[in-house]
């Protein structure tokens, strides 16, 4: 029987988890995690300090020599013990990442399906670390390739996928050897701590993940930044925030990973099949009410089909239920605060003013959570200031294009490279965009490209590394070198 909402919010621990204990902050007060849908409280957790985030590092260095001793089967094994729990208890987590976060139920099953698939995927990459052996080239000794653990990382994830940036990060930390402090984002932490509880259970070994929770963000942070104990952050976040963490690991020359912002640029040619566009824009969109970094942030439409793609979007885009996320017939959340749905209206308000035209909605919705109305904006110009700006919300600005040449500059002018869609029949044309669009990745024809096997991230200003497939345990990793003589002289 499913647990009510009073019972689910109990079996979330409030407290900090610091070597394998739940204790309580030493912060000022505690942090209010609120339903963006109802603008009420959920529950109020332990606050850390300083002081709190330095005693998690602590805990991580003083594990992680043993850790990283631990046979890979075994990291392995508490990884997919794991993996069965979550899904055991997929209605519990989806029901919670609905609740704190807003997405709607449908959505918030679909994020535990996939965030515990990074714990399947480096269940099975713990055994397959490899390395080399072989003879150096003058054939006068043999070289021996290695790797080992990088040492403590720090995780700082962000609000939007409360489950899926967690898992994508402690799992291949995990599987790698290393131990970790992790900091879920202030607005969304019952998850991760929900699912901390859950590594707990699956045997995880006291030290190798803690957890701090801070509405002191920064405090907290710098100074497990600035400790040499400290060999590697992960963070996923915006590129200002990315940008400062740079600078703070510089001091310390700490690997990083950073998955930044994104302004993802949906382009339809002429020759699109619009019913497969239309589609794959609705999933690139409204993923979690375009609350996502792979959010389609600008639909870049030949003028020829631009007039048709749009009323096709906007009949698609009107026709979404509004409500609270745990309601089974809503389909489309609250944004998650209030200065989130105040940028909603000054973005359509100004895209109004740069001669844009709203085709449906640009107006808040009712109730008393943070809502806004899907939008669709046509004839929006080349230049406006929402084709700059990553909206992280339910609003898709179209603005039209002549020529392929047009599309792609249009599509590369951001400083930003997370994701690219592009919609077309042509072949030749696809595989051309396929090398033209400056984007860690690109979705040809589909509007999903997230999966926990493959590489995600981004170059240019959305970040550093890559999370997920046989790439995203190498950012766990150090290399090392042997060299010795040829064992026949």
């Amino acid at each position: 029987m499913a647990l009510s909402e009073r019972d689910l919010l109990a079996k979330v621990p409030t407290g900090l988890y610091i070597g394998g204990k739940w204790v309580q902050g030493h912060g000022e007060g505690t942090i209010a995690v609120e339903d963006p849908a109802t603008g009420k409280t959920l529950l109020e957790i332990a606050n850390a300090n300083a002081d709190d985030g330095l005693a998690a590092l602590a805990s991580a260095y003083e594990t992680q020599s043993t850790w990283a001793k631990v046979a890979p089967r075994e990291r392995g094994e508490i990884l997919r013990r794991t993996f069965e729990l979550v899904r055991e208890r997929s209605e519990e987590f989806a029901t919670l990442i609905s609740l704190e976060m807003g997405k709607p139920i449908a959505e918030a099953r679909g994020e535990v399906a996939y965030g515990n698939e990074f714990l399947r995927w480096f269940a099975e990459e713990a055994v397959r670390i490899t390395g080399r052996y072989g003879s150096s080239p003058e054939g006068t000794g043999r070289m021996l390739v290695t790797h080992r653990p990088v040492g403590v990382a720090f995780a700082i994830t962000p609000w939007n996928f409360p489950l899926a940036m967690a898992t994508r990060k402690i799992g291949p930390a995990i599987a790698a050897g290393c131990t970790m402090v992790v900091k879920p984002a202030e607005l969304t932490p019952l998850t991760t701590l929900l699912f901390v509880k859950t590594l707990e259970e699956a045997g995880l070994p006291a030290g190798v993940i803690n957890v701090i929770t801070t509405n002191t963000s920064a405090a907290t942070s710098g100074p497990i930044i600035a400790d040499p104990r400290l060999r590697k952050i992960t963070f996923t976040g915006s590129t200002q925030v990315g940008r400062k963490l740079l600078e703070q690991s510089a001091q310390q020359v700490l690997r990083t990973s950073m998955e930044l912002g994104g302004n993802a640029p949906f382009l339809v040619f002429e020759d699109a099949d619009l019913d497969a566009a239309v589609t794959g824009a609705m999933l690139a969109k409204m993923r979690n009410i375009g609350q996502a970094c792979t959010a389609a942030n600008r639909f870049i439409v030949h003028s020829s089909v631009a007039e048709e793609f749009g009323n096709r979007l906007a009949e698609k885009m009107s026709a979404l239920k509004l409500g609270r996320g745990v309601d089974p017939e809503t389909t489309v959340g609250p944004v998650i605060n209030e200065k989130a749905r105040e940028n909603m209206h000054r973005l359509v308000e100004t895209t109004v003013r740069e001669g844009g035209a709203v085709i449906t909605g640009g107006e808040s919705g009712a109730g008393d959570g943070y809502f806004y109305k899907p939008t669709v904006l046509q004839n929006v110009k080349p230049g406006s200031t929402i084709l700059g700006e990553e909206i992280f919300g339910p609003i898709a600005p179209i603005v039209h294009f002549e020529t392929e040449e047009q599309a792609v500059h249009l599509a590369n002018d951001t400083e930003y490279g997370l994701v690219s869609y592009a919609f077309t029949q042509d072949l030749k044309r696809g595989l051309r965009l396929i090398e033209s669009l400056d984007t860690g990745m690109t979705g040809l024809n589909t509007g999903l490209v997230s999966n926990a096997a493959a590489p995600f991230g981004g170059v240019k200003q959305s970040g550093l590394g890559r999370e997920g497939g046989t790439e995203g345990i190498l950012e766990y990793l150090e290399t090392k070198y042997v060299m010795t003589p040829d064992p026949s002289l």
